[in-house]
């Protein structure tokens, strides 16, 4: 019944990339948590805080973490030279209810890590509710060696595999394609298949309130008046996505 304003578990890899490898067991999970409330309640949700965390086997942390995270959380400067040095990065959020979180962080991470090229996949629990939580995937990857006849080709291919592994979990895992950072072109192409989603009814939706289709066209994975979309390769708003045929092979 706690529910404090920040409850961010950031896992292994992720909890050494942030606080720092001297600092972190590479073996722990680290659990930030922020609350501002009436001292009252404030003294409640630090006590079962404890409690669940000591439950867990877990133990108090350093309280400079949470200064350390609030000062950096929207820094992103450290990708820079990831990308500069030619590997492919980027971040998928997804969601779903809390019983699933646990298999779906572990089937997703092995799914994108089972891609050819793959360096790392980390993850972390980021916005938290009484039902559930979003999950924030970080990978990158590197062209093997000798280098391809097209790097940037390999490159599309590899990230479409590691974007399709994740949204091949959620939906197994029936959880929510996206948390925060919307459906657009990519995304929209397994909207289809997400458990829940009436296509024919956005569709319907989108025509009476758009009948020229001139706001974002194609995205949602909804059918655009003016031809197929551009981006990505091979996405027809008439061929639905199929997970059980997914493709990782970059």
């Amino acid at each position: 019944g706690a529910t404090p304003a920040v409850l961010r578990l950031y896992d292994p890899a992720e909890s050494a990339r942030h606080f720092g490898a001297e600092q972190v067991d590479p073996a722990e999970a680290c659990l930030v948590v922020l609350d501002e409330a009436e001292p009252a309640l404030l003294e409640a949700t630090a006590t079962l805080l404890d409690q669940a965390v000591g439950a867990a086997g877990g133990q108090p942390g350093d309280p400079a973490w949470v200064e350390h995270w609030l000062a950096s959380r929207n820094d992103v400067s450290a990708l820079v030279p990831l990308v500069q040095a030619g590997l492919v990065v980027d971040t998928v959020e997804v969601a779903a209810p809390w019983a699933a979180l646990p298999a779906l962080y572990q089937a997703a991470r092995d799914a994108v890590a089972a891609v050819p090229g793959t360096l790392v996949c980390s993850a972390h629990q980021s916005h938290a509710y009484p039902d559930g939580a979003c999950l924030y995937f970080t990978f990158a990857g590197k062209a093997p060696e000798p280098a391809p006849a097209h790097p940037d080709a390999w490159a599309e291919a590899y990230y479409q595999a590691c974007w399709e592994a994740v949204m091949v979990e959620t939906i197994r895992a029936g959880g929510a394609l996206s948390h925060h950072h919307g459906v657009g072109l990519h995304r929209g192409q397994f909207l289809g298949a997400a458990p829940g989603v009436d296509l024919g009814l956005l569709q319907a939706v989108k025509q009476a309130l758009d009948p020229r289709g001139i706001c974002n066209p194609g995205k949602l994975g909804l059918a655009s008046p003016f031809g197929e979309v551009a981006w990505p390769p091979g996405r027809h708003p008439d061929a639905p996505f199929d997970p059980t045929s997914p493709r990782r092979q970059p």
